[in-house]
């Protein structure tokens, strides 16, 4: 490959026969420009392959990141389908409690019914005593 380059680049002094044209004949080439172009390919070729390495590099990079996210959201959705399975047995667990719960509730009804019966049980018994004081008096 860098024989093709440093030929052509000889050949830029030459006249084509075919067409005759001699344009490149006032700018034969001296060793010095010749080992210039050399340089010059060289250094674009590395150029041009250092580019294409960071695409690569880039696109291998991307490939790491598209799998690492496929594994965290693989294992997201275990940890979805395990808290649905959990909620799904809470569910399951607070209906099975649920005629206790509505016993407690009818329950707590009751006290409160109770309580206010007892606080009036309370004022009435008060006040009977409060009679029969003033009837022994007399």
């Amino acid at each position: 490959r860098q024989n093709k380059m440093a030929e052509d680049s000889t050949n830029l002094g030459r006249v084509d026969s075919a067409t005759g044209d001699d344009r490149h004949m006032s700018s034969v080439l001296t060793e010095e420009q010749k080992e210039s172009c050399r340089i010059m390919f060289e250094k674009v070729s590395d150029y041009l392959k250092g580019e294409l390495t960071a695409n690569s590099e880039d696109y291998r990079l991307l490939q790491q990141l598209n799998q690492i996210t496929s594994a965290k959201y693989s294992d997201m959705l275990a940890l979805a389908g395990r808290l649905n399975t959990s909620t799904k047995q809470l569910n399951d667990k607070y209906e099975s409690l649920q005629p206790y719960l509505n016993q407690i509730d009818q329950i707590e009804s009751s006290i409160g019914t109770l309580e206010q019966t007892a606080y009036k049980l309370d004022s009435y018994t008060k006040q009977l005593e409060e009679k029969f004081k003033s009837w022994e008096k007399k």
